[in-house]
């Protein structure tokens, strides 16, 4: 095991942390757009193949990048003004449906990235054994979303058969190897360190499993930058267009690429590994779930998730917090 993979989550903490007091900048001229983002490959992986490309420099757009660990942080950031753009997978449903952020582009479906790992030697070996159990995920994510979805499926409320450890999903998994907990909830890569330090460990669901624990992965603009700019967000869009058809059309060279540059912790298989946990989609494809009203039945599946657990109150809905206008103009 190589130094950079053993220390994973400690690297993922520090880059976020600096990126936080100093963000990352690529192009050198154009109009600036602050970009948070989380290290998956269905939220980042067209930002850094659109800087291979080229393809923001060719819209005009400098990017100042800033890494978070999960979406919390991420709309946090963006409500309150210090970023433009963010790419998450689950908090799409969950922010812009409180009104803060607008969400405008879709990556990909997360379809198998979601798992739940536990300690056999604590007398778990499936679902229904998590019941009366800690579990340490982080509330309103991809991870919390698929934890409440796979304990419905064996007659168990995640709201009141099992209980909860709130904590940042590093944290989280640094929790379970060290044996806090027993078991957690999270998504891929964050599986790496349990596979590596804890194999002894069980990986009881994944939500390749469950077809109705689907997550969109996607892009939120600021709320007052959406309102003001569309045609930045156009440029956007085409910029994302040309990661997107490289990333669709010739996975294997998009991997290389990322496995050479920002994805230096994984080498190509797992690579390929994390790109077959989800669904992607050309982009002349993109259209029609944009109108038939798929992306926002995707959305509200989680947004109701986070009606349910008692996270929002009285949520929008997507036909209202997705705004599929700035990508049809770009490509209808």
């Amino acid at each position: 095991m190589n130094m950079q993979r053993r220390h994973f989550l400690q690297g993922i903490v520090a880059t976020s942390a600096l990126g936080l007091l100093s963000p990352r900048r690529f192009a050198q001229a154009g109009d600036t757009l602050k970009v948070g983002y989380l290290h998956t490959l269905s939220a980042d992986g067209h930002l850094w193949l659109g800087e291979h490309l080229g393809a923001w420099k060719a819209q005009g757009l400098q990017l100042d990048t800033v890494q978070f660990v999960t979406g919390l942080e991420a709309y946090q950031a963006l409500a309150g003004g210090s970023i433009d753009l963010v790419t998450t997978g689950a908090v799409i449903s969950n922010f812009p449906a409180r009104g803060q952020g607008k969400a405008f582009l879709i990556n990909a479906l997360e379809t198998g990235i979601a798992q739940i790992w536990a300690d056999p030697d604590q007398g778990i070996h499936s679902l229904a054994d998590l019941k009366g159990r800690q579990i340490a995920t982080t509330r309103g994510t991809t991870a919390h979303f698929f934890l409440h979805r796979a304990l419905k499926s064996v007659g168990l409320d995640s709201t009141k058969d099992v209980e909860i450890v709130h904590q940042r999903l590093d944290q989280a998994v640094i929790s379970f190897i060290a044996g806090s907990v027993p078991a957690t909830a999270l998504w891929v890569p964050f599986d790496t360190p349990i596979r590596q330090r804890r194999p002894d460990s069980l990986l009881v669901a994944q939500s390749s499993d469950f077809p109705d624990a689907t997550v969109v992965d996607g892009w939120s603009a600021r709320n007052g930058l959406h309102a003001s700019q569309p045609q930045l967000l156009q440029r956007f869009i085409r910029g994302w267009a040309k990661a997107n058809d490289l990333l669709t059309g010739s996975p294997d060279e998009a991997l290389a690429i990322l496995a050479k540059d920002k994805y230096k912790e994984f080498d190509l298989a797992e690579l390929k590994r994390q790109y077959a946990l989800v669904q992607w989609y050309a982009t002349a494809e993109w259209p029609q779930y944009y109108r038939d009203g798929s992306v926002q039945r995707w959305l509200n599946q989680v947004t109701d998730f986070n009606q349910e657990v008692g996270a929002i109150k009285e949520p929008i809905r997507a036909e209202t917090y997705f705004d599929p206008k700035p990508f049809l103009d770009t490509f209808a």
